[in-house]
């Protein structure tokens, strides 16, 4: 077997369809295509099922699907032990984080890293989901709380809280809520309930059980930025909003409490490019640890 076939089979798996595929590898539709025939007749078999909207695996593919990847993590661990032979730490790495904390608290950060291994490629992804790190879709993952199963190496990075806020305009034209029941008169401003990709963001019936969203906003970012507009008063984020000028804390004695981790897939242990960019993340989360609570 070829470990080129092998790549774009992953790369096939991990897009759900060859185009995709093709264009995050940087090649054409035809090239990876020919490729994964190449596979599938070195082995015998048919690994994906084609279909006009995509491909899907086989029994056989799915069988074969753990093997691959570990090949894929022995080619790794082999390319990153082959550099460490100098002093160098380069390479890509991806970070998959929360939408809030990867653009408003690592994105203005992230530059140092660079500029301590000029050799280093950073690719941060700060959108609202779960990332797979066994389908490679990041390198390190920072999640709100611990994952329960999975080949993965978590440490707990920081507490954060979050606590209602609105704009000092919203708060002239309705007056401050005395109490939590309060809330219910006036407009608040909350998540798509539905689009919810972890337990720990369902979060508006600790404030309260009648809670009713006005506006509702699947981003961390966005519910910010519509709360600073004067629309009404949400749920933020204290690291977003406490520096903001025109946002001011709504009962301010009822705090909610969470957690950021961060999550390696167990076979880059051994990478030194991602355990650098890993201990990086928790340096500066411990430099501004205040920023958080």
């Amino acid at each position: 077997m070829n470990w080129n076939d092998i790549r774009m089979f992953l790369a096939v798996v991990r897009h759900g369809q060859i185009l995709g595929a093709a264009h995050g590898l940087g090649l054409n539709h035809a090239t990876v295509a020919r490729r994964l025939d190449a596979l599938e007749k070195a082995l015998g078999t048919r690994l994906v099922t084609r279909r006009t909207n995509g491909c899907e695996l086989t029994e056989e593919g799915r069988e074969f699907l753990p093997h691959a990847e570990q090949m894929e993590s022995a080619m790794l661990a082999a390319y990153d032990s082959a550099r460490a032979s100098g002093n160098t730490i380069s390479g890509t790495v991806r970070i998959g984080t929360p939408d809030g904390f990867g653009a408003v608290f690592l994105a203005p950060r992230i530059g140092e890293i660079v500029k301590r291994h000029p050799g280093l490629s950073i690719e941060l992804v700060p959108v609202p989901r779960t990332f797979s790190l066994s389908r490679r879709e990041a390198d390190i993952a920072i999640t709100i709380g611990r994952p329960r199963k999975g080949k993965l190496l978590a440490r707990k990075l920081t507490d954060y809280s979050l606590g209602l806020y609105a704009s000092k305009a919203y708060i002239q034209e309705r007056g401050m809520p005395a109490s939590l029941d309060d809330l219910l008169q006036h407009r608040l401003i909350g998540y798509v309930e539905d689009l919810l990709y972890s337990s720990a963001l369902d979060y508006t019936g600790e404030y309260h059980r009648d809670w009713r969203s006005a506006i509702a906003v699947s981003t961390a970012i966005g519910q910010h930025e519509v709360v600073r507009s004067g629309a009404g008063i949400g749920i933020l984020h204290t690291f977003m909003a406490r520096p903001d000028p025109e946002l001011v804390p709504v009962l301010p004695d009822h705090v909610l409490m969470r957690s950021y981790w961060t999550l390696i897939h167990e076979d880059l242990r051994p990478s030194r490019h991602v355990t650098a960019v890993a201990e990086f993340i928790r340096e500066i989360v411990a430099l501004n640890r205040t920023h958080f609570v």
